[in-house]
């Protein structure tokens, strides 16, 4: 696929490599903020937006989870990315040198024994690709980066520790997001469906507006909450579900959720990655 795409951080960071992924053939962009990463992918001087939305590790990303509802794109796709976290150093650094370890606030929870193991204090980075930049640009061997391969690669850094993250299974979850919403889309396996709504102001209502779910055997993978304005009254949901929304028992739930609540917006449909299972 030609085009082009937008991710958040520097060259070399997690979200090139899920670019490189989902998306092979595509030009990169790097953004500084995933504002920026919208404001591109909105504009049309990108095709796609690639967005880091959780962690098995270290859990949501809050500040993407906040800006979905109210970007104006809708998902596309998700990519589940494997991530090996490296502690990266200048060349001839050897891990008894190392004093600090650079990285993202995501990053740092990911390896946190095997730096306390180490002796190692973590750093906070805005980004991890800058992190392995700037050790590069210092010479200094007391300091090193937590990053990709990828990153070592670009920036010309030696892999001192390779996969040093405290969980085997330690993943990130993308979506790539695109200014149109395409429903005619039909994977050969699961089709994904999230969406965002605000329940009515009547008692049990999201028990009602959710009941629709469960009575029709609609598998709901992911539910979040999210003050709307600032109000502790007001408060919006964001959910994905397995199936389509012309599925016969998908759009019976959707029914019964429209009848309980006073907005409800679909922000994509798309198929499941097949490392979600």
């Amino acid at each position: 696929m030609t085009g082009r795409i937008a991710f958040q951080g520097e060259p070399g960071a997690y979200s090139h490599q899920a670019c490189a992924q989902a998306r092979p053939g595509m030009e990169v962009v790097p953004c500084q903020t995933f504002e920026d990463v919208v404001e591109l992918t909105r504009s049309g001087e990108v095709d796609l937006g690639m967005l880091a939305v959780e962690n098995s590790t270290y859990g949501r990303v809050a500040d993407v989870h906040s800006l979905l509802p109210k970007a104006g794109l809708h998902i596309v796709d998700e990519a589940f990315v494997r991530v090996h976290v490296n502690l990266l150093g200048v060349p001839g650094a050897t891990l008894d040198q190392i004093a600090e370890a650079h990285g993202h606030v995501v990053i740092l929870p990911q390896c946190a024994g095997f730096l306390k193991a180490h002796g190692i204090k973590g750093k906070v980075s805005s980004d991890n690709a800058r992190a392995a930049r700037e050790v590069a640009e210092l010479k200094d061997p007391k300091r090193a980066a937590l990053a990709s391969e990828l990153a070592a690669d670009i920036y010309g850094l030696d892999v001192v520790a390779r996969h040093i993250e405290d969980q085997a299974n330690n993943t990130t979850r993308f979506l790539v997001m695109s200014r149109d919403l395409d429903l005619s889309r039909r994977g050969h396996g699961k089709m994904m469906t999230t969406f965002t709504f605000r329940v009515r102001n009547i008692p049990a209502a999201l028990y009602k507006a959710l009941g629709g779910f469960a009575t029709n055997g609609v598998n709901m993978t992911k539910l979040e909450s999210y003050m709307v304005g600032g109000s502790f009254t007001a408060t919006e949901f964001y959910a994905d579900i397995e199936g389509h929304p012309e599925d016969a028992n998908v759009k019976l739930a959707f029914d019964e959720l429209r009848y309980f609540t006073s907005a409800c917006t679909i922000l994509g449909v798309y198929p499941a990655d097949r490392e979600r299972g």
